[in-house]
């Protein structure tokens, strides 16, 4: 451990001041030596008082996402003991693909507090803004090629249920992966894969969550949202990037044991945000009329028409939207 965050933890530990004499001692460092590395956690956003004689205190930590301090809320059998982090890189899902074609681990997360190219679905750019959470799980599923697209399902279910556990902000989902609160998107998930004929070399699955962000674009603040301005809370986001992928595991262990989402099926309709509404379905540029009734075990949305008849849609191939809006 670095000489810095010795000096962090020592005053993490303690409510009141501890001496400089004492960070010398127990250290075995030099005045010199604790009074740069004070001034390092203060540049790296610590609010750290400083007073004669008694020496320093903690006063404030940054909102910065600390990987350390996921494992103390972790409870994963093997996701995210690997994690790679840095304040800022291009897009999360690029650098868990160069992991993928590299040998990376399954269960390897790569985190940022900000990114440059950030990407979102159907090539469109996702803007990522500080105080966010932008991460991206990379597995090796031993199933067929034609399964991945369940994983980005499986990820919704997920990430619905560790913002509820967290916050206490009730979730909903809008197929197939849109998380919604108050009818407002509070997040972007896209996965992508690498197969070899019929199966799965790895997949990733990049998300990014609007968790202290208080202010959208004028052309989106109708239908997204943060979890701050919907709970009127801050956000420990690295509590949440815990629970996830505490939550993640069990649900996608339950999508491995069938290979489909037979398990998960009840749980995630008990949150599809259309169920049992007239939903507009736009496909090649047409629109119609349908009643939403629940995804199937391979993630379709089962519609249904007038006349009773109903048909699964696959996502990709079609758009869902709200008959007044978004929802």
């Amino acid at each position: 451990m670095a000489t810095k965050d010795k000096i962090l933890e020592m005053l993490q530990q303690q409510d009141s001041f501890v001496s400089g004499q004492t960070l010398c001692d127990q250290l075995g460092i030099s005045r010199t030596a604790v009074w740069k590395n004070i001034n390092a956690l203060k540049e790296d956003g610590y609010v750290i008082e400083s007073v004669n004689n008694k020496g320093y205190h903690l006063v404030e930590e940054p909102d910065v996402i600390d990987p350390k301090r996921i494992g103390e809320y972790l409870h994963t059998q093997w996701l995210a003991h690997n994690i790679v982090y840095d304040k800022k890189m291009d897009s999360t899902n690029t650098q868990a693909k160069i992991l993928g074609e590299s040998g990376g681990d399954n269960g390897t997360v790569v985190i940022a507090e900000q990114q440059t190219a950030g990407k979102g679905r159907r090539g469109k750019t996702w803007v990522s803004p500080m105080g966010n959470c932008y991460f991206t799980v990379l597995l090796r599923p031993d199933v067929h090629a034609d399964r991945a697209s369940m994983i980005t399902l499986v990820s919704a279910l997920a990430l619905a249920q560790a913002v509820e556990n967290v916050m206490g902000l009730r979730t909903m989902i809008k197929w197939p992966n849109d998380v919604i609160a108050n009818g407002k998107k509070l997040c972007g998930i896209l996965t992508e894969s690498s197969s070899d004929l019929e199966y799965i070399n790895y997949v990733v699955v990049g998300i990014g969550v609007n968790c202290n962000q208080t202010e959208f674009p004028e052309e989106i603040r109708d239908i997204a949202s943060s979890i701050c301005l919907e709970t009127g809370k801050k956000v420990d986001r690295t509590r949440l990037l815990a629970e996830f992928f505490n939550c993640f595991e069990v649900y996608y262990e339950k999508f491995l044991e069938t290979e489909d989402l037979q398990g998960l099926v009840e749980d995630y309709n008990a949150r599809l945000i259309n169920r049992g509404k007239d939903v507009k379905i736009v496909e090649k540029e047409q629109e119609t009329v349908l009643r939403a009734i629940g995804v199937d075990q391979r993630g379709g949305l089962i519609v249904e028409d007038k006349a009773g008849v109903q048909r699964s849609i696959i996502s990709g191939e079609v758009s869902v939207r709200g008959l007044y809006g978004y929802v």
